[in-house]
């Protein structure tokens, strides 16, 4: 069945880059992604790591998430040599998020980048990462065990901050063990973990949404309200997007699409 453009009023629909099980030449994606977005109100829509079809799937998408992935991007993608730490790399994940994040910027769709997505995002904005924080960042709390509950301290004036009512700082989990270093062009940070390691960002973009977090609010938004918000504001920016739009998007060639300014 044809994936259609969403008629004005419905929900809106969002694409999901999926991960790789390579092993098992599987792409999967675990059910949080898509409860949580169904949850906000939206319609989940998995985004496979096949070469040649994100173009044709994405103008029918009103916004994006870029998921996690048990893998790291490739430091080649930011002109720096591989850290012995960064034992998976996926070349079909990193071209499919940065295909998905060219159509994004041109059609100015909203993103909303996790863990390894908010990574993908600042490398594609030309920032560079930390490709083994242990390795980096002196007395780094433990931000790779999927138990971990750390800090975050939130920007003041920041919509992040809005959205976490002003709190000064709230608990997340924490399962990554690289995180941004040099920051991408357009965007600045909203939130840091207590040892420094750059926790939320968002663009600095007219009329576009583009927020990454470096925690999984997709496993936190039915207790924790920011969370939760996270994915309400996305819904909310695919949804004036759509309704805003003049007309169905026709993608220009991804190889064409230039970088934000």
């Amino acid at each position: 069945m044809a994936i259609m453009n969403a008629e004005p009023g419905a929900k809106p629909l969002i694409g999901l880059t999926c991960r790789w099980d390579e092993s098992n030449d599987w792409y999967y994606l675990p059910g949080d992604y898509s409860r949580a977005v169904a949850a906000a109100g939206g319609i989940p829509i998995q985004i496979p790591l096949v070469s040649g079809i994100v173009e044709d799937l994405a103008q029918h998408l009103d916004g994006f998430v870029l998921c996690g992935s048990a893998s790291d991007v490739d430091p080649a993608r930011y002109g720096e040599p591989r850290h012995p730490e960064v034992e998976i790399v996926h070349p079909e994940r990193d071209e499919t998020d940065r295909q998905v994040l060219a159509h994004a910027f041109h059609e100015k769709k909203p993103v909303l980048g996790i863990c390894f997505g908010m990574q993908s995002l600042n490398v594609y904005l030309e920032g560079t990462l930390h490709q083994h924080i242990p390795a980096s960042i002196a007395r780094a709390l433990e931000h790779q065990d999927r138990q971990a509950r750390h800090p975050v301290v939130m920007e003041p004036g920041s919509r992040m901050a809005e959205w976490a009512g002003d709190a000064p700082e709230l608990l997340v989990n924490s399962t990554h063990h690289q995180s941004v270093q040099r920051l991408g062009r357009g965007l600045k940070v909203v939130a840091r973990a207590t040892d420094g390691v750059i926790e939320a960002v968002e663009g600095d973009f007219p009329r576009h949404f583009v927020i990454g977090v470096q925690w999984h609010p997709e496993r936190l938004w039915e207790e924790e309200p920011l969370s939760a918000r996270v994915f309400q504001e996305l819904i909310r920016a695919a949804s004036e997007w759509r309704q805003t739009a003049p007309e169905p998007v026709k993608t220009a060639s991804l190889s064409s699409i230039g970088k934000p300014l």
